[in-house]
């Protein structure tokens, strides 16, 4: 066999939208390790954790991607779970060996696309990372993320990853010579404390915005959160079973 045809199949979504920097910065880091396409929303699609259409039609299309050596590019109009979906079934006809995903910013695997991607791959039985810098700006530099992206994706398609677990990659808003390298983690027990600000249209209609801040009363030294505060890339492994096993046993002591 020869290197070429050796090569891996790699897909790469996001959840910022096809046009985003990071996906671009994802892309250019992977096309000398692989084949890379690359399947991703038309559109910003943040927020959207694990959505999938099912009361719409889904349209895809392919597009001119702005990385040399990317094997083909396509944006669709759903969600980052429809583009890994539809690049499987539609655009690729096979698995491939690797699924990376990539945002500006996610460290709450519930509600985040990007997040949602990897879990979706994880669930099909594909490698996969979910890759986040955590810094929101549209012109954010990714630059010192790109030797942990390749160091974690050759790893991972070296060695694999254990039946149902993907990875959750954070990366701190640091400069490259200021980053103390991985530190492998759990995931801290923070939530966000959510408020809303009501306003009033100028036709009298109230509307809101989201608002809120974060809280982390988890103060472990073996989170992901804290490893982010202390200048490490946090890997946490994810999984997408969502059984709380310790409560079983709990619930078969009840009169049911």
């Amino acid at each position: 066999m020869s290197a070429e045809a050796s090569r891996p199949l790699i897909l790469i979504t996001n959840d910022d939208g096809i046009q985003a920097k990071g996906i671009q910065a994802l892309a250019s880091a992977m096309v000398q390790h692989g084949d890379v396409v690359v399947v991703a929303p038309d559109r910003a699609q943040s927020g959207m954790g694990h959505a999938v259409t099912i009361n719409g039609i889904l349209k895809m299309e392919p597009v001119t991607f702005g990385v040399e050596g990317v094997q083909a590019a396509w944006q669709t109009t759903g969600t980052p779970v429809d583009c890994v979906k539809l690049a499987i079934y539609e655009i690729l006809g096979k698995k491939p060996d690797l699924l990376l995903s990539g945002s500006n910013a996610s460290i709450n695997v519930i509600y985040s696309g990007t997040m949602s991607a990897a879990v979706e791959g994880a669930v099909e039985g594909i490698p996969s990372i979910g890759f986040s810098l955590l810094n929101h700006a549209p012109t954010a530099d990714f630059s010192a993320c790109l030797p942990y992206v390749e160091k974690l994706a050759l790893a991972v398609l070296h060695h694999s990853l254990p039946e149902g677990t993907c990875l959750n990659v954070n990366v701190p808003n640091l400069p490259g010579n200021a980053l103390k390298g991985l530190k492998v983690c759990r995931q801290s027990a923070g939530h966000w404390e959510d408020a809303f600000d009501k306003r009033t249209s100028p036709g009298g209609t109230p509307y809101f915005w989201m608002t809120g801040k974060f809280s982390n009363p988890d103060q472990g030294q073996d989170t992901d959160e804290w490893a982010l505060r202390n200048g490490y890339v946090s890997v946490v492994p994810t999984q997408f079973d969502l059984t709380a096993h310790h409560a079983i046993s709990t619930l078969n002591q009840w009169d049911l």
